[in-house]
């Protein structure tokens, strides 16, 4: 069966939940597989990959992105575990970025292989790129991902630059006594490699499950520190559902750095994302306990109208807040690497 080409239908003017929030983000995990394994992200062992028939196909992704854009999607991530793990991702990213109503189209990757897609996937029209470096140090990086591979991670920066895949955005993930010691350090990366340098607070999406409170480095202690190095002036957001907090360098230095702190300062009340796992389920926040299967439904014959209608019934259930912080929370049974980042 193929779903390959059929026109985007606008089913509906835009997806609003039940709190007024309008929906305009999608992230596309298009594999639960990675090279890597960060310790915030999956277990070290015994980890089990979907089999190849639960995963959507090209053909199934399109089909509904079609449907997700004429609702009113307008930016779409690529994610993983690692989206560059998937070998039809430069195709699938010329198809997604040929869809009328694209506005934004970006990956997520651990920069492991980007050497190899780089000049494809700009050529395909990939238009930005956030790569994951949480250490700056050889051993510190080794124990985050158990993989030895930072000189390669600092490559795929320096090509997303030659590739104007900008602003390259760096992810680090701050953990307390593993690399909260490097504050400063990234920020000086981020004036040295001219790029968006985001810390984000550490989540419960282990796959060990030793999140704990105590290991959060929060948002604030990260500004101080870093305005004590070099003063910062806000960056006023383009949108209200941006999740990072960003500054720039009094100084006109450049780079950036942004602030995403889930955790300490919660910015559900302006969420605009959906999240597409790899398997084909619907997730309205990174923390659902509730997923909405829309590949099975795709592979029974479901048209684009009756695609539609799930996805306006999960959005309208979709949830008010994470409640990471509240005593009832409840972590999501999958961790990050299956959810997509």
């Amino acid at each position: 069966m193929t779903y390959a080409h059929p026109r985007t239908v606008h089913l509906h003017p835009l997806l609003r939940d039940a709190h007024g929030r309008v929906i305009r983000d999608l992230r596309i995990s298009i594999t639960d597989r990675c090279n890597f394994r960060c310790t915030y992200c999956m277990p070290d062992e015994g980890v089990t990959w979907k089999a190849a028939g639960e995963l959507l196909t090209l053909d199934e992704i399109l089909a509904l992105a079609r449907v997700f854009v004429g609702l009113g999607i307008e930016k779409i991530r690529l994610t993983g575990g690692e989206a560059l793990l998937r070998d039809d991702v430069v195709a699938l990213t010329r198809a997604l970025r040929q869809l009328p109503g694209v506005k934004d189209l970006a990956l997520t990757t651990n920069g492991y292989r980007f050497e190899q897609y780089a000049a494809a996937l700009a050529e395909a029209g990939l238009q930005r790129i956030t790569i994951s470096l949480d250490s700056l140090r050889e051993e510190t990086f080794h124990r985050l991902t158990r993989v030895r591979a930072l000189d390669r991670v600092l490559r795929a920066i320096e090509l997303a630059h030659r590739y104007r895949l900008t602003p390259v955005r760096v992810n680090c993930v701050l953990m307390r006594g593993v690399n909260d010691g490097e504050i400063e350090d990234f920020a000086d990366f981020a004036r040295a490699w001219d790029v968006s340098l985001r810390f984000i607070e550490y989540m419960p999406l282990d796959g060990p499950g030793e999140w704990q409170p105590t290991l959060v480095v929060p948002g604030r202690e990260v500004r101080d520190r870093i305005q004590a190095r070099y003063p910062l002036i806000p960056i006023a957001g383009q949108s209200p559902s941006e999740t990072a907090r960003r500054y720039r360098f009094a100084d006109g230095a450049p780079g950036e750095i942004g602030i995403i702190a889930p955790v300490t300062e919660p910015f559900c009340g302006a969420c605009s994302r959906l999240r597409l796992t790899a398997d084909g389920k619907l997730r309205t926040c990174l923390f659902s306990v509730v997923e909405y299967d829309l590949r099975d439904a795709l592979r029974a014959g479901a048209g684009q109208r009756e695609l539609a209608e799930r996805i306006l019934t999960a959005v309208a259930q979709k949830e008010a807040g994470h409640r990471i912080n509240e005593p009832d929370f409840i972590p999501p049974s999958r961790t990050m690497s299956c959810i997509g980042g």
